[in-house]
């Protein structure tokens, strides 16, 4: 019998139907003669009562100087009362289950309580519980230090947790459903005729999670992507195969004759400011003291254009006042130009296809879009617009790739 994970966000088991839905996913792949590992997230969303964000406004309220390794214990609670919640409805079923914590899954981290990193997994306890036939329900985005003290591995941590834990265990596959059906060519709040994708590469969808898509994390692709296991993304509301992650020389395996495609998808990071920084006077190392100041007042860059005489990169609005600011206290004037948005044009085909460039100009060109910076990678061009030129860009971009077809 091979191994599958499956992970299972905070609005997969906000509502009885929705828990309903997810133990009908759990019955079809027992019937399919897998073991079952089953990563849960803490239930609902901020708001509702056992949600992560409740559970710090909760602290918040009462004091709101909670120590950071009490937080990571106050954090850990959601998903406890969601795999415990799960179990007995298994149970109810019929079907044998039991809850382990990240420790007792074999999760070993650092002491970065909030962000904690995975440092090594020892699965052997899952094994054994598999081998008796249970389905193992493992709380996501929890692990224990090396003194016992409850961890939690920061935002997207029960993606992360359900591809490492099926690392260590080589499962087949892990399944990461969500309330959408699988991964869409852009936002589909914003281009009404975005579609989903069969398929997409680790490297594809780890830079639209970058680039804003939020279906699933990077550190979660990544994991998978070292220990070469599919994952596939999709949705707890259908039957539907959702999309599949992996080497590009598996998409056959999905799609048989596929065609290489240049573009994949289109993602969008807004409030953004841009920073340029200029000096005719040339002030020595100019571009070291720039980017060194940001990094001691913990200001993240990114979009960075470095030239002889100064440097252009952009920053989050909500950062942008304290970078004028201590720009100002190094003698610089800096121009500032917030409320932009960085557009992502994401594609396996992209690198040393010519044209591609000149697709995405003309295509914000005909739109009367003006392009404010650029940059690309491998799999990658970013252009820098005005945040009330970014709904238009990527419907226009999505047009002129054709990703609606």
């Amino acid at each position: 019998m091979g191994i599958l994970v499956q992970k299972y966000g905070g609005t997969s088991l906000s509502t009885p139907e929705a828990r309903e839905l997810v133990i009908g996913h759990i019955k079809r792949e027992l019937a399919n003669q897998y073991q079952l590992v089953v990563v849960v997230s803490a239930m609902g969303r901020i708001g509702e009562p056992y949600a992560t964000d409740t559970l710090l406004g909760w602290a918040a309220s009462n004091g709101d100087s909670l120590p950071t390794r009490e937080r990571d214990l106050l954090m850990s609670c959601g998903e406890i009362i969601s795999a415990a919640t799960l179990c007995s409805l298994l149970c109810h079923e019929g079907i044998e289950a039991m809850v382990l914590t990240g420790a007792q899954a074999g999760f070993l981290t650092d002491s970065q309580f909030g962000n904690a990193r995975i440092v090594d997994i020892r699965p052997d306890r899952v094994l054994q519980e598999l081998e008796q036939g249970r389905v193992v329900i493992v709380t996501g985005f929890q692990g224990q230090d090396e003194q016992g003290d409850f961890t939690t591995l920061g935002r997207g941590g029960s993606d992360t947790s359900a591809t490492a834990i099926g690392a260590a265990l080589h499962a087949d596959i892990v399944d990461i459903y969500t309330d959408v059906d699988g991964i869409l060519t852009a936002d589909p709040r914003i281009v009404e005729d975005a579609r989903p994708l069969t398929y997409v590469s680790y490297n594809e969808i780890c830079n639209m999670a970058y680039q804003g898509a939020k279906v699933i994390h990077p550190r979660a692709v990544e994991i998978a992507m070292q220990a070469n296991i599919p994952v596939r993304v999709r949705s707890t509301f259908s039957e539907s195969e959702g999309t599949l992650v992996t080497h590009p020389e598996g998409f056959t395996k999905v799609q048989p004759g596929v065609v290489d495609r240049y573009v994949t998808g289109i993602a969008y990071v807004g409030n953004v400011t841009q920073i340029t920084v200029e000096t005719e006077a040339g002030i020595e190392q100019l571009q070291l003291k720039v980017f060194k100041t940001m990094a001691e007042h913990g200001i993240s860059v990114d979009f960075i254009n470095v030239t002889p005489t100064g440097a252009v990169y952009t920053v989050s609005d909500q950062d942008g006042v304290k970078a004028l600011q201590v720009l100002g206290e190094l003698g610089l004037q800096p121009k500032i130009l917030s409320g932009c948005a960085k557009v992502s044009v994401i594609g396996g085909g992209i690198n040393g296809v010519p044209g591609i460039m000149a697709m995405i100009v003309e295509a914000l060109t005909v739109a009367g879009i003006p392009i404010l910076q650029s940059a690309d990678s491998n799999t990658t061009i970013w252009v820098l617009v005005k945040k009330e030129d970014m709904v238009q860009a990527l419907r226009a971009l999505h047009a002129k790739f054709e990703l609606h077809r």
